[in-house]
């Protein structure tokens, strides 16, 4: 599979897929980009693929085994189809490459470690990144370039909104609203809510590491602590 995303990408393939980012969380999502892309073109054996990382300003030609290339040169290479997902944890230029690549005619692709689980009447948008040891469970609505890192979950009827990142071991639990921009911090824990009565995470709002999250929380607010406590205002 390596050997083959490191032929010339000057090359024509049928497919091309574009991880955008090169530092740690990419590196460590790349893996699963192989073993996803790989599953899902073996039903049709002339399906070639090339993958790479992409970067505006690349510093060097490889990273991990794969091609590392810039922008420009992703728009360059023949193919059929290109794709593209986006590792970068910064929710507001995730959406400014996602949306300038989606005019530009790339498609997103949602990638999914295979250790990772969905259960039943679930809705997930595109772009979405399930790393490994990671559960949605049932009647979750999760919206665009969603990135769940490992051993974190989500719960029943909870709603996720778009550009939402959970970095590991985060525990969402039951009938939880999230909306656009939030970030979730390694290790907290979010209360369950109900459905009367679902627990609101604000627009752009940061839950710290290990955070304990019993009450909603504003928009634009970092909260810390165990129970979550305001810690300071994010809006510009």
């Amino acid at each position: 599979m390596k050997e083959q995303t490191r032929k010339d990408l000057n090359s024509h393939s049928k497919i091309v897929f574009g991880l955008y980012g090169a530092g740690g969380f990419a590196r460590e999502v790349m893996p699963i980009v192989s073993e996803f892309i790989s599953k899902n073109t073996q039903a049709n054996t002339e399906a070639a693929h090339q993958i790479c990382f992409v970067e505006r300003n690349p510093k060097t030609k490889e990273m991990n085994g794969y091609p590392l290339i810039s922008e420009k040169d992703f728009f360059e290479v023949e193919c059929s189809e290109r794709f593209f997902n986006i590792a970068i944890s910064d929710t507001k230029v995730r959406e400014q490459i996602a949306n300038e690549l989606v005019s530009k005619g790339a498609k997103p692709m949602s990638v999914q470690s295979s250790h990772s689980i969905i259960y039943d009447c679930n809705q997930i948008g595109e772009g979405s990144i399930l790393c490994a040891n990671t559960m949605i469970t049932s009647n979750a609505k999760i919206g665009k370039f969603f990135h769940s890192n490992i051993y974190s979950y989500v719960a029943h009827d909870c709603i996720i909104g778009d550009y939402v990142t959970f970095a590991p071991n985060v525990h969402c639990n039951g009938n939880i609203h999230i909306h656009n921009y939030a970030y979730i911090g390694t290790d907290a824990v979010i209360k369950q809510g109900s459905s009367s009565k679902p627990l609101i995470i604000g627009e752009g709002a940061i839950i710290g590491m290990g955070a304990v999250v019993t009450k909603d929380v504003p928009p634009f607010t970092t909260v810390v602590g165990n129970p979550a406590k305001p810690l300071t205002s994010n809006k510009a």
